[in-house]
């Protein structure tokens, strides 16, 4: 259960389901999988549910935690919050009547400031009509590369009060990306092992559609074998821009 957060774009994370199972190539590196097998061997009881070993790994099968729900509540001051980093809340084993507890939560504690990742955009769109959207949620899909755009046009459904997109790792380029809709994108390089380079041009681009579009932009990392090897800035500066709330569209 994370409380303060090393990701640029958040403060706070907040897991009330774990585990999740690789859908794309964007998946090939998950730090979340990585994470949980050293929490199983560390004995960390929220990680000792195994996942599917084609898709998933240890201590990674997909579990909600009904006990972690309330924590929003005890937080006193005002947090910007990634609702599960260690997994996807609209995984298709997180049942639904657990989805619709999550946002009761969100909208009970308006407070906070709630950002939601997914790579299942077409679950999150059609249940999206059956969830609370109060003002403080904010919900995004992971598009990597091309092949993965498709999700995009399930999140322009959702009538969030923020639609966000994460090209992180960003493994190819996004020529042309509709961003009609969108009010943040996040960029960044793969970091890790194994982390798969990413070519400035790439996320030049990104840059540029976002500015010709008026969309706010956020440039994580260059990544490489540790998140900070290569560092932040782009042309010189760094690209901090969280989208301007009291002016986006629903």
């Amino acid at each position: 259960m994370g409380d303060r957060s090393a990701i640029e774009w958040t403060e706070t994370t907040w897991n009330p389901t774990t585990g999740c199972d690789q859908v794309t190539r964007g998946c090939d590196n998950c730090y979340a999988l990585a994470l949980a097998k050293r929490l199983k061997a560390m004995g960390q009881q929220r990680y000792q549910n195994d996942g599917d070993p084609r898709t998933s790994g240890p201590g990674f099968g997909v579990t909600c935690h009904p006990d972690l729900l309330a924590v929003p509540y005890s937080w006193k001051k005002p947090r910007l919050v990634f609702v599960n980093s260690m997994s996807d809340l609209f995984h298709a084993r997180v049942p639904l009547k657990f989805v619709q507890q999550v946002f009761e939560v969100m909208a009970g504690t308006p407070q906070h400031t709630y950002q939601i990742l997914t790579k299942r955009a077409l679950r999150l769109k059609r249940v999206a009509a059956e969830l609370p959207w109060p003002p403080n949620v904010w919900v995004g899909v992971s598009v990597e590369d091309a092949d993965v755009v498709h999700r995009v046009e399930s999140l322009r459904a959702v009538p969030a009060a923020v639609r966000f997109l994460s090209c992180e790792p960003l493994l190819g380029p996004l020529d042309d990306l509709s961003l009609e809709g969108i009010h943040w994108v996040i960029a960044g390089g793969e970091s890790g092992r194994n982390a798969r380079p990413v070519n400035p041009a790439w996320v030049q681009g990104l840059r540029d559609q976002c500015f010709d579009a008026g969309v706010s932009f956020f440039f994580k990392q260059w990544g490489g074998r540790t998140p900070k090897a290569g560092g932040r800035e782009l042309d010189g500066r760094t690209w901090d821009q969280m989208p301007a709330v009291s002016s986006v569209a629903s």
